[in-house]
């Protein structure tokens, strides 16, 4: 078990790892090669241009020793933009999380005050431990299992769970109420977008007698005959999409031999067709690339082609587009026909966050696919039980001695076993979940989710109940197994729960080295980029032609809210539940939340490009998880109590969980709607300011492409070209097929949409 002396060794090892990181990043970002990798968000904005001019040396290097004496001034220039500044600078959504961080600093920072006020004295003054036979450090006399069997000071505790419940319960409360008012807010006021008109129609029935386009406009002009006024099919353009992917990546290779052709004219460059270019025969570099590239290209115009001409291709899904805001918001949120399993309208998620692999996945499908998904993740978090329990083994060294006295040798050296104790957990817990994440989104893909933001938010879900489950209860339950082996070896059963009440607060020492791995250096290298900065010099070096190409090389990267929201829950978790049972956890997290809070500030405001915008549809998660967090704080302090024989505190205890449950569907019945619902009232206020203020608007032409597929829209094909031409042509008159629908209102015209039948084309490829 980790000692106060192994905390420090830790401490010093992830500061200084730290504190290495963030000269390093105070140094690279100064040298003007780097500007690109540290600056990426201002070019991409265009108010940035490259200081790689001068002499030969200044491109590369910084001269001026002033800027190394201030090489720690980004931290300061970092916390000066305003938030609505910021909101206008990178949305709403990277404003949000951020306050994500400030709230952990307002619900830990007041806790931890009064935490070391009061807890610790109670806590400490006792000498349960030294009269026990348990294996313990001297930070755990500082924890509730100092505290003797049947004590009046858990009255401390239980009066200390209430006054931080109703605490936290104020913060969020308020924090809630901040975001909802700033999302109404954004969205009264944020520019035009598609997606404040148009809904996304799933489920449409077959019809024998009309196209999938046909029945969706004759349907809405029926329905919606006052505010219809576009829409466009969903191809199942997959294969496509994979066939373009495919000839950016040949293209890349062609542009790197041909530019190492043109830097060295008398040897051409030769590459082999094998395995990454390193297996097969030798051939001529540029003229092999250039045929991929060919062959390519003939392959995705067949391919259009054939999506196009073939009705089968188009998915039963269409996002359809309305004159007025109101008349999207009343479609999106109301039923369309008596069946409620047909003609299914959501919200459509606004043109960059579509998901479109995922629109060709027919919806009859996406339950069976859910429940395997939920099969495979109930599997994956029960197997992931063996790597915890090896990295709590590494963790509890005293007891696995006490079980086999023949490893002791091998760990006595002091330095030796501090650093096995204090930092070797944390990083190879960390290690054991670096690939979670993908996984985890392979699994949300596969449900059929439509969105990036649904993406990551499901996966952001899946992920916070993994490590719940595996990191929380998994290194408390398997940890405890391993910290007093030898006293579960030789007690009887009935003692064993009561073993596992007093170790539970022992964990703390291994949850703090973790949080410092990961939350101090992993925070801290968050701001190098390392990885971005190797992969910019090897483009530049061999990729880059022109300005263009330069810029297509910076990889300004996102938040990455499906990995960066469950972790910053794990702490929020750690921290309520270690606030009264052992509250020397507390200063850890709240640097964590400082640290963490200035580094994604400066990120958000020169690094990260949102791929998307929500409005801070993502809060309810966070309220949500952080409910949860105080809820089970609750009961496992409710169950640690009853193993101390403290017995007649318990039922107070019982009203916590009670009350938090009370105030969580208040605040969900007060505040969620925002976040659900758009309101009628807004969008009709909205839809009346724009009549009045651009009365000629053609919102018909700001509509008409806002949906189709972007491998229809690819810059360098020129039968995508005459595509997107055709699209902006003046739509013509479709009748109806079928007797039943000559009665429609009025004239059916196909406004921009996207047909399969032959004669009826509206999208036509040029030849």
């Amino acid at each position: 078990m980790a000692t106060l002396s192994d905390i420090g060794v830790a401490a010093a090892i992830n500061i200084l790892t730290a504190f290495a990181f963030f000269v390093a990043f105070a140094v690279l970002r100064l040298q003007p090669v780097n500007d690109r990798v540290y600056f990426p968000k201002w070019y991409l904005k265009g108010l940035r241009a490259s200081p790689l001019g001068g002499a030969l040396v200044t491109k590369f290097v910084n001269l001026d020793y002033r800027s190394y004496v201030r090489f720690l001034n980004w931290m300061p220039a970092a916390l000066q933009m305003p938030e609505p500044e910021l909101v206008e600078h990178a949305g709403l959504d990277s404003a949000v999380y951020l306050r994500i961080y400030l709230t952990g600093l307002k619900i830990f920072v007041p806790i931890a005050f009064v935490a070391f006020s009061v807890m610790v004295p109670v806590n400490w003054t006792n000498s349960t431990l030294k009269k026990s036979n348990l294996v313990y450090s001297n930070l755990d006399e500082l924890s509730i299992s100092n505290v003797p069997l049947g004590s009046h000071r858990f009255w401390t505790h239980l009066v200390m769970a209430y006054a931080f419940t109703f605490w936290t319960c104020y913060v969020l409360n308020r924090e809630y109420e901040i975001v909802a008012t700033m999302r109404l807010h954004f969205l009264a006021s944020e520019q035009r977008r598609p997606d404040q008109f148009t809904v996304l129609v799933r489920n449409v029935p077959p019809d024998p007698d009309e196209t999938v386009s046909q029945l969706v406009e004759h349907f809405f002009l029926v329905n919606h005959p006052d505010h219809y006024l576009t829409h466009q099919v969903v191809y199942n353009a997959n294969k496509l999409s994979k066939l373009v992917n495919e000839k950016k990546k040949v293209q890349n290779w062609l542009d790197y031999y041909q530019l190492k052709f043109s830097r060295n004219p008398s040897r051409r460059p030769l590459t082999k067709t094998g395995f990454l270019g390193l297996l097969g025969k030798r051939v001529d570099g540029i003229d092999h690339y250039t045929s991929e590239v060919e062959r390519l290209s003939k392959e995705i115009s067949s391919e259009r082609d054939k999506i196009t001409n073939n009705p089968k291709s188009i998915m039963p899904s269409a996002f359809v587009s309305f004159k007025t805001r109101w008349g999207a918001a009343v479609c999106a949120q109301t039923q369309q026909t008596r069946n409620p399993t047909i003609w299914l309208t959501e919200w459509a998620p606004e043109p960059r966050d579509v998901y479109w692999d995922n629109l060709a996945i027919p919806y009859v499908s996406l339950t069976i696919r859910r429940l395997i998904v939920f099969v495979a993740f109930f599997f994956l978090t029960f197997f992931f039980m063996i790597p915890i329990a090896f990295v709590q083994s590494l963790a509890n060294i005293e007891g696995i001695e006490r079980a086999a006295p023949f490893l002791k040798t091998i760990v006595e050296v002091k330095f030796i076993k501090s650093f096995i104790q204090g930092f070797l957990p944390g990083i190879a817990l960390k290690l054991f979940l670096i690939f979670l994440p993908s996984i985890l989104m392979i699994m949300s893909k596969f449900e059929g989710f439509t969105s990036i933001s649904a993406l990551e938010r499901r996966s952001a879900t899946r992920y916070y109940i993994f490590q719940f489950i595996n990191v929380f209860l998994g290194s408390i339950i398997t940890g405890t197994a391993f910290q007093q082996l030898d006293k579960f070896l030789h007690q009887s059963a009935n003692d064993i729960p009561i073993t596992i009440g007093v170790s539970i607060p022992m964990k703390a020492t291994f949850f703090i080295t973790y949080i410092m791995v990961d939350g101090w250096a992993g925070v801290a290298g968050e701001i190098l980029r390392l990885k971005p900065l190797i992969m910019y010099h090897l483009k530049n070096t061999f990729l880059v032609k022109t300005e263009k190409d330069r810029e297509e090389a910076m990889d300004p990267g996102t938040l990455g809210f499906n990995t960066g929201e469950p972790q910053i829950q794990l702490y929020f978790l750690l921290g309520l539940v270690y606030a009264v049972v052992s509250p020397i956890l507390l200063p850890f997290i709240i640097v964590f939340f400082g640290l963490a809070y200035v580094v994604y500030r400066h990120q958000i405001i020169n690094v990260y490009n949102q791929e998307y915008e929500s409005a801070a549809a993502f809060w309810p998660d966070v309220h949500g998880r952080i409910i949860t967090a105080l809820v089970v704080s609750q009961l496992l302090l409710m169950g640690l109590i009853s193993t101390k024989e403290a017995a007649q505190s318990t039922p107070l205890l019982i009203t916590l969980p009670v009350l938090t449950i009370w105030f969580h569907l208040f605040c969900k019945g007060r505040y969620e709607p925002a976040f659900k619902k758009n309101p009628l009232q807004e969008a009709m206020r909205k839809d009346t300011l724009e009549r009045a203020r651009e009365p000629n608007l053609n919102l018909k032409g700001f509509l008409q492409s806002a949906y189709i597929h972007p491998v229809f829209k690819v810059a360098d094909d020129s039968d995508s070209d005459g595509a997107s031409e055709e699209l902006e042509q003046e739509p013509v008159v479709v009748p109806t097929k079928r007797q039943s629908r000559r009665n429609t209102p009025v004239p059916s015209k196909y406004s921009g949409s996207i047909s399969s039948s032959q004669a009826e084309d509206v999208l036509m490829i040029q030849p």
